[in-house]
């Protein structure tokens, strides 16, 4: 598939990649790292400012609608640096299952409030030590005009700092997708310190009070909707991975035409030509699956879940290839 950015794509890419570099370096991470922080809310607000929060979220409701492309270009600068930051959980994944699932109100509430950058929102799915969102044991029953939640999330990823959480739950006839502001009385997060020091909490639900107003779509069929929010989830989190794979590509191919060995250019060694070459057939392989992902969801094809699982496997397999390589190359 021919894939090329338009002007305005580019435009967005460029400016993306410029804040990443500036504003997002490797050495936050770090320096949030030594702070106990998960991620910068100054940089959040100026990315909500430059209108990177609200590429999904419909001009009416203060977005730019820009798309899906669009936004996969933000999300590959950031995870060339591997930032830290709410743009998957909330600009990505909370944006798409309000686009998707939400009513009239429900969108004039939040989406607004995503565009700002005055709310951050997390998907809270998996219970076990493995994704999987097929099991889901947390219960909503019946209390009064509305739902009582109990039970435990595990690893939402931006937990902590949730001011949403769209909540997988079991009702009387199958999966119900909630809207959970983070300050309802009953919600109790535990704040995980996780490998690569970005943010995600264990969150439980003891006898948690929503209204019917909460349900986001319909009650008891939530199973699909959470499908396709996940879709997009995994599309975008290739996309991250996509950067943060050429980054290091990057860096690994300057360091072969300076580190000298032996009084030559290390780059010049046959071997590492030819591991070079295999890495770079793969993010070419690799950019044209996550490209051709994103550009089904905006035209809204019917194979999002193929072109999703082949994205998501694809960008794993390189990044482990990359990184690995990476790691051997610089000795």
């Amino acid at each position: 598939m021919a894939f090329v950015l338009t002007e305005e794509q580019q435009m967005l890419r460029d400016s993306a990649l410029a804040f990443a570099s500036e504003k997002l370096p490797v050495s936050q991470l770090r320096n949030l790292r030594s702070k106990g922080e998960t991620f910068d809310r100054a940089a959040w607000k100026e990315m909500a400012e430059l209108g990177f929060a609200g590429v999904l979220v419909p001009e009416e409701f203060g977005g730019s609608g820009f798309g899906y492309v669009g936004l996969g270009q933000v999300l590959e600068a950031q995870g060339r640096t591997i930032a830290s930051s709410p743009l998957l959980s909330t600009a990505m994944i909370g944006a798409s299952a309000l686009t998707l699932a939400g009513n009239t109100k429900q969108k004039s509430d939040y989406l607004p409030k995503i565009a700002s950058g005055d709310l951050i929102v997390a998907l809270a799915v998996d219970e076990g030590p493995h994704h999987d969102p097929s099991h889901i044991a947390v219960a909503a029953k019946k209390s009064g005009s509305g739902y009582s939640l109990s039970g435990e999330k595990r690893y939402v990823v931006n937990g902590p700092e949730a001011d949403l959480l769209i909540v997988a739950a079991r009702t009387e006839k199958g999966i119900t997708l909630f809207l959970v502001p983070g300050d309802s009385k009953g919600v109790a997060r535990t704040a995980l310190k996780t490998l690569d020091s970005h943010s995600a909490a264990n969150i439980a639900f003891t006898g948690v009070e929503v209204g019917a107003d909460a349900v986001l779509g319909a009650a008891d069929q939530g199973a699909g909707t959470l499908d396709a929010i996940l879709d997009r989830a995994r599309i975008g989190l290739a996309a991250e991975m996509l950067g943060a794979s050429d980054a290091a590509f990057e860096m690994t191919s300057d360091y072969l035409k300076v580190r000298k060995q032996f009084g030559q250019l290390i780059g010049s060694f046959q071997s590492l030509q030819h591991r070079a070459a295999i890495m770079f057939t793969e993010l070419e392989l690799t950019r044209s699956c996550v490209a051709a992902a994103l550009e089904a969801l905006d035209r809204n094809a019917n194979n999002i879940s193929e072109m999703a699982s082949l994205a998501k496997a694809r960008a794993g397999e390189t990044l482990h290839l990359v990184s690995n390589e990476t790691v051997q190359m610089h000795g």
